[in-house]
């Protein structure tokens, strides 16, 4: 069992670690002109470069959990910051394009380990009546993230040049694996016999979440660029003011994600979940009608007030899906999790894309927001037990 300090620290760590994963995902924005002349290469093998990450996000997550559960959380956190020190230091220093995918690739797993390990760790650590609230603390840090990564990026590489941002990203990776070899080893992974993915995804809780984790990864992702499109041909508006636009709703997520966490922790990380999709499918299609700058921050930053309600405690929920059945495989689960999340990523994008080449925003709108709204239904269409006591 951890001490109440001990707790503290680990969720220090996890919420650095998870800082310093998006900003390495976010830093290249800024260098990538720089990048695509090093290398010799087109715009879509950049694309497939920054695709490539992906694929080991999506081959890695549950594998990775399973692993987890089985040797506990410490070894694998800071082994994967390792990796991202190694992988993002690798961009920095060659001009190899292979070499380039393969660190691409490794970042892509060392996210994995990141988030799927980070998440089981808060969820050995913190009661359910907990987890939803310092979720959101590691949620707002992420979000900070986001908003930050390339303006550290840009800065960087005004000051040193391109390798300077992979560099000094990497030292800061490694610093986040000597927090981890610090931490306290946590013995709950080994109280509960490791469980079969199969019989995971037997239980209706846990595909419910499923379904929740899946629909919002698929908005979101589909939602973002099409929306910079639609405030580019629609409202006129030029890079940077579309820029500003995200940048606000990134702020008030820092925020809006520990409000909701305390929130969730109140009311149910599942009912608060379902609530979440909701308003996220009322509100889509009045996003889409923004027609000014001013408008488009104000939409925008609505829209982000309805991922927060549904993001930060759909973490929740995935813990709580599990424990209701009691399973503790918390690793398993958020390889799951994330392994959703990613195939979201990559669904939202293309099914969003081609929907509005043919439709519009508006029209794309109005056919997304019944179907999220079809899933939530779905989802609270299936019963949830009561939580099994965890052990401590």
């Amino acid at each position: 069992m951890f001490s109440t300090r001990g707790r503290t620290f680990a969720l220090a760590a996890v919420t650095f670690a998870t800082f310093v994963d998006i900003v390495a995902y976010s830093i290249a924005v800024p260098v990538l002109p720089d990048l695509s002349q090093r290398v010799g290469a087109s715009p879509t093998t950049i694309g497939l470069l920054f695709a490539s990450f992906g694929v080991t996000l999506l081959t890695v997550s549950i594998p990775m959990g399973s692993i987890s559960d089985r040797i506990g959380r410490r070894g694998p956190l800071a082994g994967g910051l390792v990796l991202l020190a190694g992988a993002t230091a690798v961009f920095g220093l060659t001009d190899w394009l292979p070499a380039l995918f393969a660190a691409r690739m490794l970042q892509g797993a060392a996210d994995a380990m990141t988030w799927v390990v980070g998440f089981a760790l808060i969820a050995d650590l913190y009661e359910s009546s907990e987890r939803s609230r310092v979720t959101g603390i590691v949620m707002a840090s992420s979000s900070f993230a986001y908003m930050l990564g390339p303006s550290i990026g840009g800065w960087l590489y005004q000051w040193g040049g391109a390798r300077l941002p992979f560099l000094a990203l990497a030292a800061l990776s490694l610093a986040g694996a000597v927090l981890f070899a610090g931490i306290e080893s946590s013995a709950r992974h080994s109280e509960t016999e490791p469980v079969p993915l199969a019989a995971i995804l037997r239980e209706p809780a846990v595909l419910a979440c499923t379904c929740v984790v899946l629909a919002v990864g698929s908005t979101l992702s589909m939602y973002e660029p099409v929306f910079a499109l639609h405030l580019q041909t629609r409202a006129g508006l030029g890079p940077a003011r579309i820029g500003l636009v995200f940048a606000a709703a990134a702020l008030a997520n820092v925020g809006l994600h520990p409000l909701f966490g305390y929130v969730a922790d109140k009311v149910g990380a599942r009912r608060q979940a379902i609530v979440g999709m909701g308003v996220m499918a009322a509100t889509l299609p009045f996003v889409a009608r923004a027609w000014s700058f001013e408008s488009a921050v104000a939409l925008n930053t609505l829209e982000a007030l309805a991922v927060a309600i549904v993001v930060t405690p759909s973490l929740t929920y995935m813990a709580d899906a599990v424990s209701s059945v009691g399973l503790g495989t918390f690793g398993v689960a958020y390889g799951l999790y994330n392994m959703a999340w990613g195939a979201g990523m990559l669904m939202g994008p293309a099914a969003g894309g081609y929907l509005y080449e043919r439709l519009g925003f508006e029209r794309l709108a109005l056919v997304w927001a019944p179907a999220l709204a079809l899933a939530m239904i779905l989802v609270a269409a299936v019963q949830s037990r009561p939580i099994a006591p965890e052990r401590t």
